[in-house]
């Protein structure tokens, strides 16, 4: 639960009479973490607030305005933030686990090391938005577009990514064992040393994708379009290649 003074300098409207009240706030008291699990926020503006290490546990940030706040190590596991706008923010070294993001706007976003496994991710926009080395296990990101962002060195074993854009995103290393990526856009994506052992990318869009050194053992390529994709040293023991599509593929 929020701690009562928190809470009740929110609903006094000390906080709303603005984000440069709440950071002066934080920085006088820098050794007292802001504890506000479980309160319903969506209505505060928070653009710019200075979060760093808050607690929003079970939090309802559904609709919050957080564009470019600063919220590294903060913990959000299990908020709600379904259209939430995070455009431009700093959340690197947080935890977001099994919190709700569908519809939420990430675009730019800070992810570095974030763990956010179990989350919902679904028509999320994470464009440009760096998700290096952050943890996205078994979390549902269907439909999300992720074009250009950095995903590399992190952990999205048993993803649902079906639908998703990655276009020219940048994932060297990822791991996308078991992840489901049916009928996803990777024109031009960057998967160099990847690890998709045993996924779905049936019917995916890897036109110009590079995929050297990948690893695509027991992975479904049904229907797949490969196009000029560069596959150098990429490990197909296994792989379902029916109806693929390998015109101009460097192998």
């Amino acid at each position: 639960m929020a701690n009562k003074s928190h809470l009740r300098l929110l609903r006094s409207g000390w906080f709303r009479s603005g984000v440069d009240r709440l950071n002066a706030w934080c920085a006088r008291h820098p050794d007292i973490t802001l504890d506000l699990g479980s309160a319903c926020l969506g209505a505060v503006k928070l653009s710019g607030a200075d979060l760093r290490g808050a607690l929003l546990t079970q939090a309802d940030l559904c609709g919050a305005d957080l564009t470019v706040a600063m919220l590294s190590g903060a913990n959000l596991e299990g908020a709600a933030l379904c259209a939430a706008d995070l455009s431009g923010a700093d959340l690197h070294g947080a935890v977001l686990n099994g919190a709700n993001l569908i519809d939420a706007r990430l675009e730019g976003a800070i992810l570095w090391c974030v763990q956010m496994a179990g989350a919902l991710l679904s028509h999320a926009s994470l464009k440009d938005a760096n998700l290096t080395q952050a943890n996205l296990a078994g979390s549902d990101l269907s439909a999300a577009d992720l074009r250009g962002a950095v995903v590399a060195d992190a952990d999205l074993t048993e993803v649902r990514l079906d639908g998703a854009v990655l276009a020219d995103a940048r994932m060297a290393r990822a791991v996308f064992a078991r992840a489901s990526l049916s009928e996803a856009n990777l024109r031009g994506a960057t998967l160099m040393g990847a690890d998709l052992a045993g996924a779905s990318l049936t019917g995916a869009d890897l036109t110009s994708a590079n995929l050297s050194g990948a690893n695509l053992r027991g992975a479904s390529l049904a229907g797949a379009n490969l196009a000029s994709a560069v596959l150098t040293g990429a490990i197909l023991v296994d792989a379902d290649m029916t109806d693929a599509s390998l015109s101009l593929a460097i192998r």
